[in-house]
């Protein structure tokens, strides 16, 4: 396994007013993403996200297409995120989606871990190219 690390700027865009249902909100967000580091590009997405009347506890899934360079190899990649929080305490999974990878990176696969501090936002990725298929 490979780890590419670096930093991204994320700028999310409601598609659709909340939707209380009961005691829990559900919401739709575009998802814009610039990459730096051992990865250039940027992304495009969607988010789709649960909130609940306790506070800290919630959850997102979410899709999005990089396209860009990883350690200089170019092409495009989806990554897929399934995120919960349990009043305060993040579990979050970001992976390739098996056989999404094209150009360079086709047989890309691996997980992303995301880091926050403050305001500004971090990646490390532990990834594997495969044989082209």
């Amino acid at each position: 396994m490979a780890r590419a690390k670096g930093e991204f700027t994320v700028l999310l865009t409601p598609q659709s007013t909340d939707e209380i249902t009961g005691a829990s909100t559900l919401a739709r967000l575009a998802i814009d993403k610039t990459f730096s580091g051992d990865l250039i590009g940027v992304s495009k997405g969607e988010m789709l996200s649960a909130g609940t009347p306790v506070k800290g506890s919630a959850g997102y899934v979410a899709i999005e297409r990089v396209s860009g360079a990883l350690h200089g190899r170019t092409g495009t990649f989806v990554l897929q995120h399934n995120g919960t929080m349990t009043r305060g305490s993040p579990e979050l999974t970001v992976s390739v989606v098996p056989d999404s990878g094209s150009g360079e990176l086709t047989g890309l696969s691996g997980t992303m871990r995301i880091i926050i501090e403050g305001k500004r936002h971090f990646y490390e990725f532990d990834y594997a190219l495969g044989m082209n298929v």
